[in-house]
Parts: structure tokens; sequence; C-alpha cells
């Protein structure tokens, strides 16, 4: 078995910029299947992280539907539709491409155990979070702002690109459309380190337990452990995204409450307590299960239709 992984790696090692556009592409795929499904969850996410006027997540979509139309669950999807494709290929892209680092590295010292210890897993998945970062930070911004904005005559901005011009117009494309860039990081990091290392961790075990190969191992268990997958990236960076969130949806100038990262942590911690850093969980993880799972079968699906 040792023999056969020296040869599978020597062999995607071998082909360099070949097997990395195939990770993007498998990427984007997944992205765009990542979006479709979890849009209506995360307005609702995004909702009760930023406003107290809901009850529960029930009562949150209950009142969208009611006062905003079926369609209000996906304000704002043209940005991630786009963006998110291009964010999730970057994932699996810069992952792999950590991956097949350590696997180098991990040949130099062990010719007969390449493989990656769970630790290099989860550096690996951090390293495509951060590199992610970068195009998610704006993105999920303007996503935000355009799902929390008020319904009809109320609304602040007229689509994606207004919002991008407004958000920029007001202290730079830095600190305006890159605000909470900070906290963006270190949530991509934890969140990504944690997805990656959990499916790693389930699809190996599995291929062990039942002696097989990981390309044999059933669509519907990928999608079950990518599933499993999705709710261990949110519970281990939740309340980074809570922060994210509320310093994202924050006015500017005198209307501004947060004046950083740590700020909001202190403002949230004094005013709602540690339950303010859950709020909106329960709905976080019920969209967290399909989405994630639909995702990494879709990648999958993808990787092993191009071999």
């Amino acid at each position: 078995m040792a023999l056969e992984e020296f040869d599978k790696v020597e062999q995607e090692l071998s082909q360099g910029w070949v097997r990395t556009a195939k990770d993007l592409f498998a990427g984007a795929s997944g992205g765009i299947t990542q979006v479709l499904l979890g849009q209506p969850f995360d307005i609702v996410k995004v909702r009760l992280q930023t406003t107290s006027q809901y009850s529960s997540a029930l009562d949150c979509a209950k009142q969208i539907f009611k006062n905003e139309g079926p369609l209000a669950f996906y304000k704002g999807t043209l940005t991630p539709l786009i963006g998110i494709g291009a964010c999730v290929s970057v994932q699996f892209g810069a992952f792999h491409q950590a991956r097949r680092y350590f696997e180098e590295e991990n040949l130099k010292k062990s010719p007969l155990s390449p493989g990656l210890s769970y630790t290099q897993y989860y550096l690996a998945g951090a390293f495509a979070g951060v590199t992610n970062s970068v195009i998610s930070g704006p993105i999920e911004h303007v996503r935000i702002r355009l799902q929390a904005q008020p319904h009809g005559a109320g609304r602040l901005y007229n689509g994606p690109m207004d919002c991008v011009r407004k958000l920029s117009a007001h202290n730079g494309v830095l600190r305006g459309l890159y605000r909470g860039e900070v906290v963006t990081i270190l949530r991509e990091a934890q969140a990504y380190g944690m997805w990656f290392l959990a499916f790693e961790y389930l699809m190996n075990q599995d291929a062990k337990r039942n002696n097989i190969k990981r390309e044999d191992i059933s669509s519907l268990k990928v999608a079950t452990y990518g599933g499993l997958a999705g709710e261990a990236l949110w519970i281990f960076s939740y309340p980074f995204d809570v922060v994210k969130s509320k310093m994202q949806t924050d006015g500017f100038g005198t209307e501004q409450k947060y004046k950083s990262m740590t700020d909001c942590f202190k403002k949230t911690l004094a005013a709602e307590g540690y339950a303010g850093f859950w709020k909106g969980l329960g709905p976080t993880l019920l969209r967290a299960m399909p989405v994630s799972a639909g995702t990494f079968a879709t990648v999958e699906l993808v990787m092993r239709a191009m071999g």
C-alpha cells in the first residue's frame, strides 16, 4: 500500500499546472453548488447576527417571506455566485498546492510514507483560507451589506457595483471595502483548516477501515463526510464570523460603533455575553450540512471525471 501511495504522489507532483487547473475547475463547480444551496440560509444567519428584531430563525424566515417576498432569500446572490465560485476554486487550488508541497517534503524524509499528518492537513487548509480571504473579504462584505439593508424605500444600495462604489468612497478600498479583513483572515484560517482536516480524516478512516482506495468511496459517503466537515467548519470558527458580520454592517463616520476587531469583541461580550458570539448558529449548522455536502460531492465528482 505504501508503494502505491508513493507512485500516486510522484505522478501527481509531476503533473504540475495541469493538476492545479483541475483543482481550480473542480473548486469553481463546487462553489456554484454551494451558493445555490446555501444563500437562503445565509441571509437568515446575517439578519440574526446583526439585528435583534427576530425572536428565532423561523421567525426571521417568516418575516422575510411575508415582508420582502420569496426572492428576498436570494438578495445579493449575483456577487457570491460569481465570487464564491472563484473563492472555492481558490480554496481547493491552494489546499492541494499546499498538500503537494507537504507531500514533496515528506517524500524527502520518508519515501515510503509521503502521506500528510493531520497537522499538515490543518495547515494546508489554513493556507487555503488565508489565500481565499483576499477575495472573500470584499465579496462577503458586499453580500452582507445587501442582505442587511432595509427593504423598499429605505434601501441603501442599488446593486453589487453600487455597493462597491459607496463602500470604497467612505474610507477608500482598504478601510472601506476591506473592512473586517483581519477577522476575516482569522476566520478563514481556522474555518478551512478544520474543514479540510475533518473531511480528510473521515475519508482516510473510511478507506483504511474498508481497505479500499479513496476514489472507491461512494458518492453518498463523500457527501456525508463533506456535510460533517461543514459542521466542524462553523463550530470552530463561528465567533469570528459574528464579529465579522457586525463590523461589515457597522456604520461609517459618527455612526460607526466598532473601532476595530478587538473593540467589537469587547463590546459584544459586554452587551450580549458569550451567547452573543453564537447568535444564528442554528440556521448556520442547518445550512452547513447540505451546502458542504454538495460542495465536496461536486468537487469529488468533477475530479474523478477528469481523472
